[in-house]
């Protein structure tokens, strides 16, 4: 393993540095736990911040993991990083006759104006430096009332001398340009430390050649692929890229799901309140773009069994209830949804009536009708989720594993 440079050491040691939150008490590392593949390490809902570290916002971090390859936010086909920059709302607007693409998998999916990149829920960062700058200023989270704040925590850190090393005598006397190098330093951590990226999961050896799966992890596989039961590989994208580069799991694009409703975040106490993704409340520049509301980035599956809390809104928290949610939204939605006073079932209910057409109906298993046999059995799950546990980084091919391998190649 290469050691890290100068920069990404700098880094790391801001990782982990609670004295640049407004409480104290509260790092990078304490939402983004390298013991838990870069997820929050407890089982919270979403994670306590702010000046006294008693205040919650609305969404459970995503794992910092596997965004080294993340491109920013776009709407539209793919773009390379010579092409000119395209206003999202001209591009949105020139997408809004277009109907939604049905996606299956092992297809190839026809070029279409969709959101794509970027990162945070939302996908409103554009860079993992702006993704490690906005969490600092947000009043939810570390709290910092300003820039000048973030310059007068590091002016105070005991790896000081470090950024005079870096960057020169003069780096304090400018707090702007102290912060941006603070974020850049984050950055290259996270890109030079292979533990962002690790692609040890046995899924990555038995792509190498190195290990095998079971019975029970092989029909799991086929189930994740095939278009007509999981149909999981169709935004969780499982084969190498087409430059050979290992499966990220997600096609980095938007999806209005329909997730039930989480009643246990503050924010939903409030009837009224409702959590849009790339429409709004945290995003604003797409706030007129309808289509779009109630999307949310597809994140990777690697390392997913280290999460406590799925979607959004945290609104699950096991694997077998994610596929659950995935399996019953359209043949048994009383069993997703619950009912209101009436007795009536609020299907969809965290998105307003008026943009309920937003949610994807299309793809199976979506595409099925209330009533349908569900597309996976009990069994059907359980195998998907132990092909799901060979995602996680960490696997040490057996002695007698390799021998094995290695006889059969000869």
């Amino acid at each position: 393993m290469l050691p890290l440079s100068a920069v990404a050491q700098l880094g790391k040691l801001l990782f982990f540095d609670r004295s640049l939150s407004a409480s104290g008490r509260q790092a990078c590392a304490s939402c983004h736990s390298p013991a838990y593949a870069y997820n929050p390490p407890n089982r919270l809902t979403v994670q306590p911040g702010g000046a006294d570290l008693k205040s919650f916002g609305n969404r459970p971090p995503p794992s910092l993991a596997y965004l080294y390859r993340q491109q920013p936010f776009s709407i539209g086909p793919d773009t390379g990083p010579d092409d000119a920059p395209v206003d999202l709302n001209t591009a949105a607007a020139s997408a809004a006759s277009a109907p939604m693409a049905q996606k299956s998998a092992g297809t190839t999916q026809p070029t279409a104006m969709v959101p794509q990149g970027g990162l945070f829920w939302d996908g409103r960062a554009d860079s993992l430096q702006r993704q490690a700058f906005l969490p600092a200023l947000d009043p939810l989270e570390m709290a910092n009332g300003s820039v000048a704040m973030i310059a007068s925590e590091l002016a105070r850190a005991t790896y000081r001398q470090r950024f005079v090393q870096l960057f020169g005598q003069n780096i304090f006397n400018d707090p702007d340009r102290l912060v941006s190098e603070a974020m850049f330093a984050l950055v290259r951590y996270q890109i030079e430390d292979p533990s962002f990226h690790a692609f040890t999961s046995k899924y990555d050896a038995w792509l190498q050649g190195k290990a095998r799966l079971t019975a029970t992890e092989a029909r799991g596989l086929q189930l994740f692929n095939d278009p007509q039961k999981g149909n999981c590989a169709v935004c969780h994208l499982s084969q190498p890229s087409r430059d050979g580069l290992p499966p990220l799991f997600t096609d980095t694009q938007y999806e209005a799901l329909g997730v039930p409703r989480n009643p246990h975040l503050p924010f939903n106490k409030d009837p009224k309140f409702f959590d849009l993704g790339l429409c709004g409340p945290v995003r604003k520049d797409l706030a007129q773009q309808t289509r779009y509301c109630g999307m949310f980035l597809t994140p990777t599956l690697r390392n997913v069994d280290r999460r406590s809390v799925f979607f959004h809104n945290g609104v699950y928290h096991t694997l077998q209830q994610v596929l659950d949610f995935y399996n019953l939204r359209s043949v048994r939605p009383e069993k997703i949804y619950p009912r209101d006073a009436s007795g009536k079932l609020t299907l969809y209910n965290d998105i307003p009536e008026t943009l309920q057409g937003n949610v994807d109906v299309k793809d199976a298993p979506f595409d099925l009708k209330v009533g349908d046999p569900p597309a996976l059995t009990n069994l059907d799950m359980q195998d998907i989720i132990a092909f799901i546990h060979t995602l996680d980084d960490g696997y040490t091919p057996t002695p007698q594993q390799t021998e094995h391998d290695a006889a059969g190649a000869r």
